[in-house]
């Protein structure tokens, strides 16, 4: 995974659209948090999956399995650069419906919920 396979700008949700989406069962969206597992310690949000962008290797063959490439699906990390990363790997993969959440967790903490910490 790297910068130069960006190509056009990537579609993104505010932190405010996600906190809406979080407050209905999240059934018809796949949420995944890219972060690593020390990251989610201090800070997570509930209903997502993670998939630290250092074990890449580890779960990337199993994507098209372990997750729809035809839903709907918000990608998360610190501040949304390594979400981006995701997300443009995501749609190389095939996935048809992805958004990258702009500023990630930390603005998710200082525009919707402070009790989620920074760091």
């Amino acid at each position: 995974m790297t910068h130069s396979s960006f190509r056009q700008p990537l579609p993104e949700i505010t932190v405010r659209e996600l906190a809406q989406t979080l407050t209905d069962p999240p059934e018809a969206v796949q949420l995944i948090d890219v972060r690593e597992p020390w990251e989610l310690e201090t800070a997570s949000l509930p209903d997502f999956i993670n998939l630290p962008l250092s074990e890449f290797a580890e779960w990337s063959e199993a994507i098209q399995t372990r997750l729809d490439s035809e839903k709907e699906t918000f990608v998360l990390c610190h501040h949304g650069m390594r979400s981006a990363q995701m997300c443009q790997w995501l749609i190389n993969q095939g996935f048809t419906d992805v958004k990258n959440i702009a500023g990630g967790i930390d603005a998710y903490s200082i525009v919707v919920d402070s009790s989620v910490p920074r760091y």
